[in-house]
């Protein structure tokens, strides 16, 4: 009876000891990069509502956006759209504004514009750089926002930025700065972003010598009504499963949606 319960025991050890040595499951992240141009679509018309309910049908984890107003005028309403988004969509959310002016009236929150990181999973810390900027006074303030978030046990760094438009010469060595925080990160990396540069232009190249392009054979994402170049990206430190290119009604960029696996 003694020998029955012993070789019983060992029977159990020997499928749990299986079972714990198998590999762990997969700890995939979605990751969205969307310029929603201040929720202004290729009609003219601001509307968040539309903005939200295109995210909330991707299921992304974690949505990174360009483009943002916070309080910034006229043309929003001076609404504090990373707030809006955010209770919208019930994530967490970090605002970085890239240039910041005067408020129109005296006691009234200064005027903002800038980058936003929403989150379904804890953001643990977050901080913000702004990037070099040309000489020219036409020339907007560029900048780096980092979102470190818990994916489930494992500590991801999400960044996004938006690389200058109009002045290209400025655009490398933004990507170079971009380049560095990148390689000083303790934690792996996903990159997202408007680049404002086709895939063989040296801002990008810089970039995707680091990480992995989830769109290297992805569809173009601007104009949004007939996408010709392709300048929106997610790029990874990690293994790229998915890429999409979506179509949209609420901004003049497509948002790209992408899917890694840690």
């Amino acid at each position: 009876m003694r020998g029955r319960w012993i070789a019983q025991l060992l029977a159990v050890c020997v499928v749990v000891g299986c079972a714990s040595s198998a590999p762990p499951a997969p700890r995939d992240l979605s990751v969205l990069t969307f310029n929603i141009h201040h929720g202004a679509g290729p009609d003219g018309v601001v509307d968040l509502d539309r903005v939200a309910a295109e995210i909330a049908a991707t299921g992304a984890d974690v949505v990174a956006l360009q483009e943002v107003d916070r309080h910034y005028g006229q043309r929003t309403g001076f609404a504090d759209q990373p707030a809006e988004l955010a209770a919208r969509l019930d994530m967490a959310a970090v605002f970085a504004p890239n240039y910041v002016l005067d408020p129109p009236t005296p006691g009234a929150p200064p005027r903002e514009h800038g980058t936003v990181i929403l989150s379904r999973l804890p953001i643990v810390s977050h901080t913000h750089t702004l990037l070099p900027r040309g000489t020219a006074a036409e020339e907007e303030q560029r900048g780096l926002l980092e979102a470190v978030v818990d994916v489930r046990g494992v500590a991801v760094r999400v960044m996004t930025t938006h690389l200058e438009s109009d002045f290209a010469q400025s655009r490398l060595p933004q990507a170079q700065a971009v380049a560095a925080a990148v390689q000083r990160s303790a934690e792996p990396v996903v990159l997202t972003g408007d680049l404002n540069g086709a895939p063989g232009a040296p801002e990008v190249t810089t970039l995707t010598a680091l990480l992995a392009d989830s769109g290297v054979h992805g569809a173009p994402t601007f104009p949004a009504w007939a996408p010709t170049a392709r300048i929106d990206y997610v790029l990874a430190g990690f293994r790229v499963v998915s890429s999409e290119v979506l179509a949209t009604s609420s901004s003049d960029h497509r948002p790209v949606l992408a899917g890694v696996a840690l």
